[in-house]
């Protein structure tokens, strides 16, 4: 994993199957989550505000607007317990 890096790929397979699915909604499906798991990570290791979060993690809003969502359903306590494990 190079210093840049925010997940492994071995870190990424444990918790990509507890994203949640957007089968059945309206709307866009949204497929890059590990992108927005990988940005709200380097926010809270940096410190950083959410609107300074870098462009490589897409819109800032999207950002926030999934670890708000992720965080309501439960989401975020799962991959906090799988990868503490």
């Amino acid at each position: 994993m190079s210093r840049s890096a925010v997940l492994s790929d071995a870190q990424w397979e444990l918790i990509e199957p507890l994203m949640p699915s957007s089968d059945g909604k309206r709307g866009n499906r949204f497929r890059d989550h590990r992108r927005i798991v990988e940005g709200v990570v380097y926010r809270f290791r940096t410190g950083i505000a959410w609107r300074d979060l870098p462009e490589r993690f897409g819109p800032w809003q999207t950002v926030w607007k999934r670890h708000r969502r992720f965080c309501g359903d439960g989401t975020w306590d799962r991959i906090h317990t799988a990868l503490l494990a």
